[in-house]
């Protein structure tokens, strides 16, 4: 699915090394570059993380930016949301 460097979609070529605006880092310290970068990641999750619909949308996401060539901040947010899913955001009034 992600091997393909280039994909052919219509008449022009889309390449999966397309980077984002700014990349994904993760709580390791890598980071995710470039949207074959973030493909590659999600299809290395355990198989269980990987078939969650927070990283299925995440790679849907992916998919529809590398072969329609839309914003990569579509895809950002997908892959940013995948990793956040256990986060719970907490209301502080004094911000």
């Amino acid at each position: 699915m992600l091997a393909p460097e280039r994909l052919a979609f219509g008449s022009s070529l889309v390449s999966w090394s397309t980077r984002f605006d700014e990349p994904i880092e993760l709580a390791d310290g890598r980071k995710l570059v470039t949207l074959k970068d973030a493909g590659n990641y999600i299809t290395k999750l355990p198989k269980a993380e990987h078939e969650a619909p927070e990283w299925q949308a995440a790679m849907d996401a992916l998919i529809l930016v590398a072969t329609l060539g839309g914003p990569t901040m579509f895809a950002r947010i997908g892959v940013m949301r995948a990793l956040n899913r256990h986060h719970v955001r907490e209301f502080n009034p004094k911000q």
